[in-house]
């Protein structure tokens, strides 16, 4: 089976990160330490992790940084306690916690 998606890690510097002429021909889906998954196989998103200094990871890779921020943030979230504070009252002052992601093939 042909892989569909790609990955890289760049870091999103503000306005012209994506530009408007590449959101309406690139699928664009952003996850935690920076990564970033566009389609495999499309020239314009190649043209765009080379614009951005993206270097390139295979699912692999990209679902290790992933992992590993989600898993730093739901330790934070663990051990941030309040004495007699019931776990809705956590929620409210917190968020939920930060749930596992998976990314795609």
């Amino acid at each position: 089976m042909a892989k569909t998606k790609q990955y890289c890690v760049a870091e999103n510097w503000g306005k012209g990160f994506i530009e408007h002429n590449e959101s309406s021909r690139i699928t664009f889906k952003s996850y935690p330490g920076n990564v970033w998954q566009v389609p495999a196989h499309n020239k314009a998103a190649n043209l765009w992790i080379n614009k951005v200094l993206g270097v390139p990871k295979t699912k692999d890779q990209a679902q290790v940084i992933v992992t590993a921020i989600i898993d730093t943030q739901q330790d934070t979230w663990d051990a941030d306690n309040v004495d007699g504070e019931s776990s809705a009252e956590k929620i409210l002052r917190l968020g939920s916690k930060p749930t596992d992601i998976t990314l795609e093939e």
